[in-house]
């Protein structure tokens, strides 16, 4: 249908077909913003409350001091990739090519679009296993692909593969994997993710595996990279953040690391959608890497706040689940209410003054379990306040 200017020349904003029709404002923006306007704790969004290490904003600051501030190479500073590849095989014992297999990204959340758009095509199928962080689906559309929806296991939040290997088809064009796991906090192992590999070795389906909170593990478990199982790697795209790792989300620096192959395809997308990435905080961060202590250190430093977060939920009637890595906690309120999960979020922040999500938020058709996450990123004293308000539950 032609659309005409009105007669009198009012300017007039044209009408546009929305590229994602069925997206509104995120669930957490949402939550925060009830918080804030309730004088909640906010458990909701994934974010830490307290600082970074100083040693790394020194080493950011430096770098600007010394004139590091213009463009660095597309694909990031090479001592950063180098640090990088140099972790990547000391954690996993695969050694990718910092040259031509790592590349730094603005944050994950745009390694995975890049990586999405990068390999996915018009009528290409991809498998993401709900629930599921919720840029995946967003992602999938925007380049053209079909979202195959398929649930891991309620409440243990393990992968199911007879449903996986049902799920793929010729169509089948990439395969999403978060472990450890937002929101279920369940940490793949070896075994798992050998009988994927196994269930992907005679299809030509890619991997994208997410593994933003890599470091944090718990109760003597390990992570087992996809960069670890060769069969794998070969076909992943593996993607990092360093702001979960250092504690400063709004750094929103990341890294993807593939084969070359794979990389080459990526960085065509990349170039031409952030090109390149914060030069300071690289030359920074890359400095900071050289002790791997602050990483290596950081699944002792998180295990004592969910430990101290579930020992103050026997204080209430709220089931904590299992909480294998991640900084979340679910918790199943069946005992307590009949709410949806969305309703009683929204109890817990005006009523109780605790901030959470719905687990529904991570479904796309809303799956209700009476089960909620919360974030344990924060200050002892921001938990023992949020403890405090959950007792009265």
């Amino acid at each position: 249908m032609q659309h005409h200017p009105p007669m009198d020349g009012t300017p007039r904003t044209p009408a546009l077909q929305s590229r994602l029709p069925q997206v509104g404002t995120t669930i957490f923006t949402v939550m925060s913003a009830l918080a804030q306007a309730h004088g909640a704790v906010n458990l909701g969004q994934g974010f830490p409350d307290f600082e970074g290490d100083p040693r790394l904003v020194d080493a950011v600051a430096e770098a600007m001091r010394g004139g590091l501030n213009q463009y660095p190479p597309m694909a990031g500073v090479p001592a950063l990739r180098t640090a990088i590849a140099d972790k990547v095989q000391a954690l996993y014992g695969h050694r990718y090519d910092g040259d031509t297999e790592i590349t730094v990204t603005a944050g994950a959340t745009q390694g995975i679009l890049t990586a999405i758009l990068c390999c996915v095509h018009p009528g290409d199928e991809v498998i993401v296993l709900e629930p599921c962080y919720d840029s995946y689906g967003p992602n999938i559309e925007l380049a053209g692909g079909t979202v195959v929806r398929v649930p891991l296991t309620p409440g243990s939040f393990r992968p199911d593969m007879a449903r996986i290997a049902a799920a793929l088809t010729p169509r089948t064009r990439l395969v999403i994997v978060n472990t450890p796991h937002n929101p279920g906090a369940s940490v793949w192992t070896r075994e798992e993710l050998q009988q994927l590999a196994e269930l992907l070795r005679p299809t030509d389906v890619l991997l994208l595996s997410d593994e933003v909170y890599e470091h944090m593990v718990y109760d003597g478990r390990e992570h087992v990279s996809a960069a670890s199982v060769p069969a794998l790697a070969a076909r992943a795209f593996i993607v990092s953040s360093f702001g979960k790792t250092y504690h400063v989300t709004g750094w929103k620096v990341g890294f993807v690391a593939a084969p070359a192959p794979l990389s080459a395809e990526f960085r065509k997308v990349h170039q031409f959608n952030v090109f390149t990435v914060n030069t300071p905080m690289q030359h920074g961060l890359a400095r900071y890497m050289a002790d791997p202590k602050p990483y290596l250190e950081l699944g002792a430093f998180y295990q004592r706040k969910r430990d101290l977060f579930r020992q103050g939920l026997q204080a209430t009637r709220l089931r904590p689940l299992q909480s294998e890595g991640s900084y979340f906690q679910c918790v199943d309120y069946s005992a307590l209410s009949d709410l949806p999960e969305a309703d009683f979020c929204r109890f817990l922040t005006t009523e109780i003054g605790v901030a959470a999500i719905p687990l529904s938020a991570f479904y796309a058709d809303g799956f209700e379990q009476r089960v909620v996450r919360f974030c344990f990123a924060k200050k002892d004293e921001t938990l023992h306040q949020a403890l405090q308000r959950l007792a009265k539950l």
